[in-house]
């Protein structure tokens, strides 16, 4: 992968971890938060290894291309949990999720 690539796949994970935060904080404020669990502990987790997968590309680790994957897998079932919300904070930050997760198959090829 070039370097041009990393870059690109490393600046999809911290949007991604930025949508899932803003995703995290809106949700706990909602009226409904305890219906929010699934999404809520979802755009934890996705957040959480998208910075990781970001850190692994930015370093070249030899893990950076495993990380990807893990980080795809969390990415899609993120996006596919907020996409059953209508809130707009939601529908962002699923549409961050794909948008990452197809960087990071990429990254993982």
């Amino acid at each position: 992968m070039s370097r041009e690539q990393i870059e690109q796949c490393i600046a999809q994970c911290l949007a991604c971890m930025q949508a899932c935060n803003h995703c995290f904080d809106a949700c706990l404020r909602e009226e409904e938060a305890p219906m929010m669990a699934d999404c809520i502990r979802h755009n934890r987790e996705c957040a959480d290894l998208c910075a990781f997968a970001a850190q692994a590309l930015d370093r070249g680790s030899s893990y950076a291309r495993a990380l990807c994957r893990l980080c795809a897998d969390a990415c899609e079932a993120c996006g596919e949990t907020c996409l059953k919300h209508a809130s707009e904070h939601c529908r962002l930050c699923a549409e961050a999720c794909f948008a990452c997760a197809k960087a990071c198959r990429g990254m993982a090829a």
